[in-house]
């Protein structure tokens, strides 16, 4: 099982902690007192220039839909 998500690190008392998202829980059958193994890493920054290309294709599909739709079935 690996769940793979970016989570803010809190403080808990004296001590540092990571939640679980809960759907990821839900979906794994994860319950609290379990013991898991588990990996940090610091995620990588996204590339700025892409992210926004990705969304000027997201907006351009979304409102070119009908005719990619209609090109698509052709």
């Amino acid at each position: 099982m690996e769940i793979k998500s970016i989570q803010k690190v809190i403080k808990v008392g004296s001590s540092l902690a990571v939640t679980i998202p809960a759907r990821d829980a839900r979906f794994y059958d994860v319950k609290a007192g379990e013991e898991l193994e588990v990996s940090i890493s610091r995620p990588v920054a996204e590339d700025t220039h892409q992210t926004e290309v990705v969304e000027i294709a997201r907006k351009l599909i979304k409102r070119h839909e009908t005719a990619l739709k209609n090109l698509s079935q052709r």
